[in-house]
């Protein structure tokens, strides 16, 4: 089975010098090689754009897409994939929201930060949790992805 290219764009809204380009990319391929091998025909290319807000855009964003008025860890867009195999997604993660549930939940924020980009482009892979199955699914890929990263389980209890 081929790898499937990944086409990766980061928009940095806020500052974030712990987050490089570089180590974003790292956590979204893994994430589409984990998707790729669980479901080798479902896309051949993914292209995806992460963006690092502040809590003010992540706040409207939400609002404006889930009519939930607060700035949430990561949102996701997920547009599908196209009849030449390309996935297509956008992935906006709040860098205040991220830092406060890494503070709060005892985890390293880039160990959280990491968990968050691969949470967000299984989404934008089409991934989904709505649904008991789903969600195990998703959770299990994301757990074994984390594991060979040598970070901890995020779903287990502290």
């Amino acid at each position: 089975m081929p790898e499937p290219v990944l086409s990766f764009t980061v928009q940095y809204a806020v500052d974030a010098p712990e987050l490089s380009r570089q180590q974003l990319r790292a956590w979204a391929l893994k994430a589409v090689q984990a998707a790729n091998q669980d479901c080798p025909d479902a896309f051949q290319r993914a292209e995806l754009t992460l963006r690092l807000v502040n809590t003010a855009e992540g706040r409207s964003l939400n609002a404006s897409y889930r009519d939930k008025d607060y700035a949430t860890n990561v949102l996701t867009f997920e547009y599908g994939v196209d009849p030449e195999g390309t996935a297509r997604g956008d992935i906006i993660l709040c860098l205040d929201v991220l830092k406060k549930e890494a503070e709060e939940q005892g985890k390293p924020f880039k160990h959280h930060a990491a968990h968050l980009v691969i949470h967000g482009t299984l989404h934008a892979l089409g991934y989904d949790h709505l649904n008991h199955d789903e969600a195990e699914h998703m959770e299990a890929m994301e757990v074994a992805i984390l594991t060979r990263l040598h970070i901890e389980n995020p779903y287990l209890e502290r």
